[in-house]
């Protein structure tokens, strides 16, 4: 009887919406190991040449930083499929998952901190994500990318896209000039910002592939192209300035924190745009925002515990260090959201 039940617990989960479930959890998987590759890629690289949180881009030459560069791709490429099938309300939090295997990873090859409360930080994130994926809303029915084009140009999305656009030009022009290499949320507030969009577009192209895959050929509609052109730029601007911030700080802290930024964004985007509580009554979204406040709860503590230590020699360098600062003897290597070859 309890198994009948249980089974029929999962009736309200699409199909598509499981395929996306899938694809978004092995996703997460492919990007979180990719951080550490890449970071391995990026310190090996500026030992030799120019790093790239100052401009640099030696790690191109690097085949480490290429290595973990292509398993980004296969877990985006698997995150693109997800989009196609599930609303992104749904695949998108699921990149707590990276954040977990990152941290672990970033402790075990890295040599980077992760103190036991980042464990329970982790298990949050675990958490959060499944009460999402319970809750989450059906995927929109749409029958043409030009459908997806129609929602994309309403004014409430190209308002949202206009100050997208005003946000990021000030963060390039003007505040990564002056403090790109010493506060994280700049870098990672581009990343964000640029990366809300780029969603949105993988949607759209995402829906224009399956529907042209299942016979309704989308590549002959102009809109196809325009959020191909949309996606490419995205992704360089967003593979650009990630480098940057993983190159300039911690990775521990440089994950949970492009996570939160990212999703929140993503998630308003795709309100905006694809109008994802509409279908669903007052009780699924509240449900849906308490899974994603315990996400955020996680990766806030799995951030604020990264250089936390159960011994007192670390606690004592740490009130040095801050010492050392509130003097005005200031020193790179105490800074704890920096990274220590920085």
């Amino acid at each position: 009887m309890a198994v009948a039940e249980s089974s029929n617990g999962y009736k309200g989960m699409s199909s598509d919406n499981i395929k996306g479930l899938v694809l978004a959890l092995s996703s997460s998987f492919f990007i979180g190991s990719s951080f550490i590759v890449k970071k391995k890629g990026l310190k090996k690289a500026g030992a030799s040449g120019v790093r790239a949180g100052v401009g640099g881009y030696s790690y191109l030459s690097e085949p480490l930083w290429w290595v973990g560069m292509i398993t980004m791709i296969v877990g985006e490429t698997a995150n693109f499929a997800a989009y196609a099938f599930a609303p992104a309300i749904l695949v998108t939090p699921l990149g707590a998952l990276s954040i977990i295997i990152s941290a672990v990873l970033a402790r075990i090859i890295l040599k980077e901190k992760l103190h036991v409360f980042g464990i329970v930080g982790c298990l949050l994130c675990v958490v959060g994500s499944t009460t999402i994926v319970l809750h989450a809303p059906p995927e929109r029915e749409i029958e043409s990318v030009i459908d997806v084009w129609n929602l994309a140009t309403e004014p409430g999305f190209l308002c949202y896209v206009l100050l997208v656009m005003i946000a990021v030009s000030i963060l390039i022009f003007h505040i990564i000039p002056l403090y790109g290499q010493t506060h994280i949320m700049v870098y990672i507030g581009v990343c964000s910002l640029v990366g809300s969009l780029l969603v949105m577009g993988v949607k759209a192209l995402g829906i224009a592939l399956k529907l042209t895959l299942s016979g309704m050929n989308q590549l002959v509609y102009p809109q196809t192209w325009a959020f191909t052109l949309i996606v490419a730029a995205c992704v360089v601007a967003q593979i650009n300035y990630l480098n940057k911030a993983l190159d300039t700080f911690n990775t521990a802290v440089v994950s949970p924190i492009y996570y939160v930024m990212f999703t929140s964004l993503t998630i308003l985007a795709s309100v905006i745009m694809f109008k994802d509580w509409d279908r669903q009554n007052p009780t699924q979204i509240v449900t849906e925002l308490c899974g994603f406040v315990t996400i955020l709860s996680g990766t806030f503590l799995l951030h604020r515990t990264k250089d936390l230590s159960d011994g007192l020699s670390t606690s004592l360098s740490m009130k040095l260090s801050k010492h050392n600062v509130e003097s005005g003897f200031e020193d790179t290597e105490g800074i704890p959201l920096r990274c220590q070859d920085s």
